[in-house]
């Protein structure tokens, strides 16, 4: 893709507007946290800690709306106690002298950049607090008064904290949706499989909803039990629906048997929704009587071979337990010792530091974002004290919020903030001229703002900077900064900001698109440790480890999530691919997606314990396991794979002995995967 285009279609996702479910409950409690430290602010303390306070109360309230997982007054006193440290050390720093202030950003932005490696939230909360402390240094006028400040931003924190506390609205509604998107996907995958028995899944929302179950121990003991089971249950579901539609190795292609496998998935299509509308409202589950009367009917043992037969079977009964686990549970909590356990805060530091520490390699994009972003912020301040303009943070504040360790959303965030914030000033100043507000009604009109920005935060970029923009022009009124004072030099500083943020990536790079075959290697290799370790079930049912299968089958959904991600980066990237075309890598990952699917089936059917083994399956486990890690090198190196191991295993007509059928139709399918796999590298 050229630059122009790229630049372009990146400009264009910066001012697109997403349609997406308003949360005005939580807007509007948000917006009562910023008003009651503002007024106490104004009344008690006067204006200047009003704004201070503002800033806290603000960027607090926008961590809770963050997609995190993480109790919510947990993000939001850490935004308000973070920004009050950041905000005291830089006065202490930067009142003396420029250059240590300058120093001093230095090194706190290039933590802020590094912080990325914990994830995203804690990325945009620390860049928060680099870019509100810019402002906040230059309010106070002694030490006693920064600390004033400090406190004053903490207070605004600890008030939105407890508002979330005082006032939860939806108590485990996101945890709540996650389940029951999960279901709901399983329902829609069982709808497809009647019309495309080999139809794709996309396991992204079981992978929500895992990430969702992780709780600290203290949620685990008020978790409502409706939101343990379900998710376990719908794991377990999607093989057994994959293998019941499966031609090669479930029901017949055509006949009265499909006829019964195609009543059996629009049957529980139809329980999968009606558990995830009541898991998602907290109802009790309605579900129509002939659904559950085409499940339990007696005549699926004549209609169908033994293996679908099991597998419908199989369904009947995890259907009757996700029905069970669904129904409301009349204020009962789930057993604490079943639950997926996450750290609480004071556990999740040595895991950030974990993270961070394995970042700091050469030619890892979040090191290049923490080194790209230093410098550019650094050289904003520069530029902006240079100039013969006010308000000289304002362009390094533009860039450390813009800039992102990816190139669409830093350019597409840097253009939605420069036209939001032209619109969201001319409007505040055309208000501001019109009315000439006092310090109250500054006030009031801040408040108004924000409210606005909190509810629309979700619908774009370029939609929530209008109102950041009106808010702070607002808010440096409340403080008695004229308009003609601070809105000229806030346009053309966000420009400058937003400039250097495009010039700063375009310089130091961190490409996606070279990356996309060591991505693809990583998914092969964990495709073939997760089908090698099905495989390992049938070869040894008493002594395998079940648990092999599940670690090998998240790591596989890791990879696979990874790998669409850098595809989803390198297409807008201005980059031409480096021996991966985009078909090639349409080709391979339809492939691997087919190769997952294949030891899928194979799970489906796990031998019980006391079933002999299949020395066969050890074989061919070894060979596919060291033909997909010898393929994984082939790939980073471009070269072809080759599956002579694997052909070798399959070749001997008594590989399997006498194992069940379902092994040989899915073991065959599985070279066929890996044949494709290494057609869409060919040249």
């Amino acid at each position: 893709m050229s630059w122009s285009r790229a630049v372009k279609d990146a400009a264009r996702s910066g001012m697109a507007i997403e349609r997406t479910r308003l949360e005005p409950l939580v807007a509007l409690r948000a917006t009562a946290g910023l008003a009651i430290v503002i007024a106490a602010g104004l009344v008690l303390l006067g204006p200047g800690a009003a704004v201070s306070s503002a800033f806290g109360a603000f960027m607090a309230a926008v961590a809770t709306f963050q997609q995190s997982w993480r109790p919510r007054p947990v993000l939001a006193l850490a935004s308000g106690l973070t920004l009050a440290v950041s905000t005291f050390v830089g006065y202490l720093v930067g009142s003396s002298h420029l250059g240590l202030f300058l120093a001093l950003l230095a090194v706190w932005t290039f933590a802020a950049g590094l912080t990325w490696a914990a994830g995203p939230t804690a990325g945009i909360i620390a860049s928060g607090n680099v870019a509100i402390m810019l402002v906040t240094v230059t309010l106070p006028t002694s030490v006693a008064q920064a600390a004033g400040h400090a406190a004053m931003i903490a207070a605004g924190g600890v008030v939105q904290a407890l508002l979330i506390v005082v006032f939860p609205v939806r108590p485990w509604g996101a945890r709540r949706d996650a389940l029951a998107d999960a279901l709901a996907a399983e329902a829609d995958y069982a709808r497809r499989l009647r019309r495309d028995p080999v139809a794709p899944f996309d396991p992204q929302p079981l992978m929500k909803a895992r990430a969702a179950a992780a709780v600290t121990a203290r949620q685990a003991r008020r978790r409502p039990a409706e939101l343990h089971g379900a998710r376990g249950l719908a794991e377990r579901i999607r093989p057994v629906l994959a293998s019941l539609a499966d031609p090669a190795v479930g029901a017949p292609a055509r006949g009265p048997g499909r006829d019964r496998v195609r009543e059996l998935l629009a049957a529980a299509g139809e329980v999968l929704d009606a558990a995830a509308h009541a898991i998602r409202h907290g109802e009790t589950v309605r579900l129509p009587a002939p659904s559950l009367a085409v499940l339990k009917s007696p005549d699926t043992e004549d209609l169908l071979p033994a293996a679908p037969h099991r597998a419908a079977r199989r369904l009947a009964a995890l259907l009757d337990d996700v029905l069970e686990s669904a129904a409301p549970a009349s204020g009962r909590t789930a057993d604490p010792a079943g639950a997926l356990l996450r750290p609480g805060t004071a556990g999740l530091v040595p895991l950030a530091l974990g993270a961070v520490r394995r970042e700091l390699r050469p030619g890892s994009p979040v090191l290049r974002h923490a080194l790209r972003v230093t410098a550019v912020t650094c050289a904003g301040l520069v530029i902006g004290q240079a100039l013969p303009l006010g308000h000289a943070y304002w362009a390094p504040m533009a860039s450390v919020m813009i800039m992102r360790p990816d190139f669409g959303q830093t350019y597409s965030r840097a253009v939605g903030r420069f036209c939001g914030t032209l619109v969201g000033v001319g409007v505040a100043t055309a208000v501001v001229q019109l009315a000439r507000p006092g310090a109250y009604l500054s006030a009031f009109l801040a408040v108004v703002s924000a409210g606005l920005m909190y509810v629309l935060m979700r619908t774009g970029y370029a939609v929530t900077q209008v109102f950041v923009s009106a808010y702070v022009v607002f808010l440096l009124g409340t403080g008695g900064v004229r308009w003609d004072q601070s809105v000229p030099d806030r346009v053309a500083l966000t420009f400058v900001g937003g400039l250097l943020a495009m010039i700063g990536y375009a310089l130091y790079p961190a490409w996606e698109t070279p990356r996309l075959r060591g991505r693809l290697a990583d998914w092969l290799a964990a495709h073939g440790r997760y089908a090698a370790a099905v495989l390992g079930q049938y070869a040894d049912p008493a002594g395998a480890r079940r648990a092999d299968v599940r670690e090998t089958l998240l790591a596989a959904r890791d990879a696979r999530v990874a790998w669409h991600e850098a595809v989803d980066r390198a297409a807008g990237e201005p980059v031409r691919h480096r021996g991966l075309s985009r078909a090639a890598a349409d080709g391979a990952g339809e492939a691997l997606a087919a190769l997952g699917r294949c030891a899928m089936l194979l799970e489906a059917h796990l031998p019980d314990r006391e079933h002999p083994p299949v020395p066969g399956a050890a074989a061919l486990a070894r060979a596919l396991r060291d033909a997909t890690e010898e393929g994984a090198r082939a790939v980073r190196e471009r070269r072809v794979p080759r599956w002579d191991g694997v052909r070798a295993v399959l070749a001997d007509p008594g590989w399997a002995g006498d194992g069940p059928e379902v092994l040989r139709g899915a073991s065959r399918q599985l070279l066929t995967s890996l044949d494709g796999f290494s057609d869409a590298l060919r040249p």
